[in-house]
C-alpha cells in the first residue's frame, strides 16, 4: 500500500512540475526524496511515510511557483489517497517547516520535518546547489555576479543549519566544493574591471 502511495506521489510531483526548468523541477524533487529516506534509515524514530511524503510534495504548494493557500496541491493529493487527517496535518507541518525564506532559523517541530528541511537545503549546496543557483537566476535575468551573491546571502549559511547528524555529514562535503568552487571563480575573474 505504501509503496503505491509513493509511486502515486511521485507520477503527481511529476505532472505538477513538468516544464519547471528554474531549478524546482521534478529532478529537485526525486534527490529530495531520495536524500530524506536516506536521511531518514539514520533517524529510527522517524515516520517513513510522512518523510517520504513531505518529500515528495515539499514544493507541491511553493508560494514561488503557485498560488494556492493552505497546502492546497499537497492536501488535494493526500486527500485523493484516503491518507488519515492526522496523518495528511502531519505531511503538510514537515512541508510547512521546508522553506527557507519563511523560516530561516525556526527550528522544524517535527522530526519528519528536520529530516526533509536538510535534505532540501542539501540539494541547494554542492555541485547539484551550484548548478541549480545559476539556473534558477538564468530564468529570473540575474547576472553571473548576482548568482555569486546568493552563495553568501544563503549558501554558504545552510551547512551550520542541519537538524541531524547524517545531514550535517553531507553539508560538509558540499560545503566544501562550493567554497572550492568560489575560490576558482574568484581567480578566473580577478581583474575583469581593469
Amino acid at each position: 500500500m505504501q509503496k503505491k502511495i509513493i509511486n502515486d506521489a511521485m507520477e503527481y510531483a511529476r505532472l505538477l512540475f513538468r516544464g519547471n526548468s528554474d531549478g524546482h523541477g521534478f529532478d529537485h524533487t526525486l534527490r529530495v526524496y531520495r536524500t530524506a529516506m536516506e536521511i531518514a534509515d539514520s533517524e529510527p524514530d522517524c515516520d517513513r511515510l510522512v518523510v517520504a511524503l513531505a518529500a515528495l510534495l515539499h514544493d507541491a504548494d511553493d508560494y514561488k511557483l503557485f498560488k494556492t493557500e493552505n497546502n492546497a496541491n499537497a492536501r488535494a493529493f493526500l486527500d485523493s489517497q484516503d491518507i488519515d487527517r492526522d496523518t495528511a496535518d502531519r505531511i503538510c507541518t514537515a512541508i510547512n517547516a521546508v522553506s527557507f525564506s519563511r523560516n530561516r532559523d525556526r527550528c522544524p517541530e517535527l522530526l519528519e520535518g528536520k529530516i526533509v528541511r536538510d535534505a532540501d537545503r542539501l540539494d541547494a549546496i554542492g555541485a547539484i546547489g551550484i548548478a541549480r543557483t545559476f539556473a534558477y537566476g538564468g530564468k529570473h535575468g540575474r547576472t553571473l555576479d548576482s548568482s555569486i551573491g546568493h552563495f553568501h546571502e544563503k549558501l554558504l549559511l545552510l551547512k551550520d543549519m542541519m537538524h541531524t547528524d547524517k545531514a550535517r555529514e553531507l553539508a560538509g562535503i558540499r560545503h566544501a566544493y562550493m567554497e572550492d568552487f568560489l575560490l576558482e571563480w574568484e581567480k578566473e575573474t580577478a581583474g575583469k574591471d581593469d
